[in-house]
């Protein structure tokens, strides 16, 4: 590791579904400073949910003014812009760039008919035609989610009910794809970001390209979607537009960057095999790379490109987390209360009150499906609830509870990934605004049964992780520096009184889902 460029710096951008924050950092990952803005998200009937792209870029120019007006480091030190976003998301655009409606992001499920009839055939094997499975399989190591959340599902959602707007796109773009744009002008998509379309041949980790036939079998246009590039390549320099905006040098390098999972293994420093990460945003996931293709396709889990060269990662996710908290605060206890409705400080209350109730919640139970499931199950239809509540059930125990229903969730997540890597996980490095929780840490620890490593400032992963890979892009750092760089702020080890109560408290929640997946898939699918 150079010591070259530790004055130089990079405009990070972490796009989520909440927000935008922009991020000043160094080559070695550390975040000087950050600004946020909130972006809006509206959900549509019948599981539709989207974005205003215009939002997302209004966010990110303020966002950057305001950080880079702040003046901690020199605008002729910063050299780089590196986008991590929110994945599985479908802007339609014209050929000036100009989106035609709403972005359809990752929560959207309204293309799961018309995802469905396209491949339809007989047999079937987990809801799939038997030459699809094969098919898929063994060019992508995956296929498409029958809930219609990915982006080809957003496509052909487009196609057969919105005809004029498909008819007029001149690229689809997933969302870092469409700031990349913004930033140069230029239509490219990553090989990552592009991976949920399912239409690339991944079987040669260093040749992804566009696969004919995937393309033909899902029926939609070729000519439509972006040329390919590496995540760590550079897609140009910033446009003298954007650059006079925000009062950059012309020649700052654009990176690809990644999606926000695969951003987010970076910044967590687990980057090597088998070491594993488990993120707690508004959504979870549980992540480690792997050094081999692989599909669990009853699990709707596979091994897909990562954004280090030559690598795999496999990833099991769970919709809602810290989303269960905002429901929590603003649709149950605080609902008409304006001084904590929406107020992130109620998060520093819930930590205090989950710490003085027992572990186990007064054997409450809560079920986090608040929107679906894809993983570990693929099912639209599961919802949320507190399960076994009582007359001497009080608000303490249903906000632990919650806590503790998002982690047996995880922990459910977390072994099939390990059954899928065939090895035990000892430890796992946490990320994530939940990651601020010393409480939340301890539960994820006892509930695991794993030694929980806390990232130093885990709500920053990733923007840590775009700054790395620009670093990586412009040859300041290599990959297999990261683990020396990443620093921890806390470490959790099982607590066993308490892994002892988990242990028979997860298993009644497995049937929980196992007894009622069919109570929930009429009640939302019948008509009324």
């Amino acid at each position: 590791m150079s010591n070259q460029g530790q004055d130089k710096y990079v405009l990070a951008f972490d796009h989520g579904t909440s927000g935008v924050k922009a991020a000043i950092c160094s080559m070695k990952g550390e975040v000087l400073d950050f600004v946020f803005e909130e972006t809006s998200l509206f959900l549509k009937g019948e599981g539709g949910a989207e974005q205003d792209p215009n939002d997302w870029w209004k966010a990110v120019l303020e966002t950057s003014k305001r950080l880079i007006d702040k003046e901690m480091v020199s605008t002729d030190d910063i050299i780089a812009i590196s986008c991590s976003s929110q994945w599985s998301g479908t802007v339609p655009v014209d050929q000036e760039g100009n989106h035609l409606m709403n972005a359809i992001i990752w929560m959207d499920s309204r293309g799961a008919h018309y995802l469905r009839k396209t491949l339809s055939g007989f047999p079937k094997i987990a809801g799939y035609p038997l030459k699809d499975v094969i098919r898929f399989i063994y060019k992508t190591g995956g296929a498409p989610g029958l809930s219609g959340k990915d982006p080809i599902s957003h496509i052909l959602f487009l196609k057969y009910e919105h005809p004029e707007i498909y008819e007029n796109t001149y690229k689809f773009l997933e969302c870092i794809d469409f700031l990349n744009f913004k930033f140069t002008g230029k239509f490219a998509a990553s090989t990552t970001s592009i991976m949920l379309h399912w239409v690339t041949n991944t079987r040669t980790i260093h040749n992804i390209h566009y696969d004919k036939s995937l393309i033909k079998r899902l029926k939609i246009d070729k000519k439509k979607l972006p040329r390919l590039k590496g995540p760590n390549e550079i897609l140009g320099t910033v446009s003298s537009e954007i650059a006079d905006q925000l009062g950059l040098n012309s020649d700052v390098k654009v990176v690809m960057g990644a999606p926000d999972l695969l951003s987010a293994v970076i910044g967590s420093g687990a980057v090597m095999d088998y070491q594993g990460h488990v993120y707690i945003g508004t959504s979870s996931w549980v992540i480690c790379h792997v050094p081999y293709k692989k599909t669990d396709i009853s699990h709707n889990m596979a091994a897909i490109p990562s954004a280090i060269p030559g690598k795999y990662f496999v990833v099991n996710e769970q919709e809602s987390a810290g989303a269960c908290l905002n429901f929590l605060r603003d649709n149950i206890l605080y609902n008409e209360n304006e001084k904590y409705f929406g107020n992130p400080e109620v998060y520093k209350m819930f930590d205090e009150i989950v710490e003085r109730v027992q572990p186990g919640s007064g054997r409450v139970i809560f079920t986090p499906w608040l929107y679906g499931e894809r993983t570990p199950v693929e099912d639209h239809t599961v919802r949320g609830g507190f399960f076994n509540v009582s007359l001497s059930t009080k608000k303490e125990h249903l906000i632990r509870a919650a806590f503790e229903g998002v982690a047996y969730n995880s922990r459910w997540v977390m072994e099939c990934v390990e059954s899928f890597i065939k090895r035990r996980m000892d430890s796992l490095n946490m990320i994530g605004g939940g990651a601020q929780s010393d409480i939340w840490c301890q539960i994820y620890a006892d509930v695991l049964k794993k030694t929980i490593r806390r990232v130093k400032d885990p709500i920053q992963a990733n923007a840590r992780g775009a700054a790395l890979l620009a670093s990586v892009a412009l040859g300041y750092i290599t990959f297999n520096d990261i683990p020396k760089i990443i620093q921890f702020s806390g470490t959790f080890r099982p607590i066993p009184e308490n892994s002892r109560i988990y242990d028979q408290l997860y298993k009644e929640f497995l049937q929980i889902y196992k007894k009622n997946r069919k109570i929930y898939s009429r009640l939302n699918t019948m008509e009324i």
